[in-house]
């Protein structure tokens, strides 16, 4: 199980290497609204340090690049936290080469506006 933050929201990656709860860089912005959290929580990071095989950080560029896949091949509306796991499978992010994943899709509550600025390529 491979988990997935976005870049300057990865603080239980870092956490997972350092082995103790970082937090965020205060000024850290992304577009993935639904996962910026400042620091990792004292119930789930104990379960995350046991269950996950790592995790990986994705910019906001990739994960805009997964939604308009979503979109334009899959037919569905991710808003963009729901869409990092699919934006880190696309940018290569973990090696899926041979092997069977699922990989969750999650959320369409998505701004309008933001949607149709990542559908235009803005971001």
């Amino acid at each position: 199980i491979w988990g997935v933050e976005p870049a300057g929201f990865d603080e239980t990656r870092r956490s997972l290497d350092s082995g103790r709860r970082e937090t965020i860089d205060p000024e850290a912005r992304s577009i993935c609204d639904a996962l910026l959290t400042p620091i990792p929580g004292e119930l789930t990071f104990p379960i995350n340090q046991a269950n996950l095989a790592g995790i990986v950080a994705v910019t906001d560029g990739e994960v805009a690049e997964a939604m308009r896949y979503a979109f334009s091949v899959l037919k569905l509306v991710v808003e963009p936290g729901g869409c990092v796991a699919l934006a880190a499978a696309l940018a290569g992010k973990v090696d899926l080469k041979g092997q069977t994943a699922a990989i969750v899709l999650s959320g369409g509550n998505v701004d309008p506006d933001l949607f149709a600025r990542v559908l235009a390529g803005e971001i």
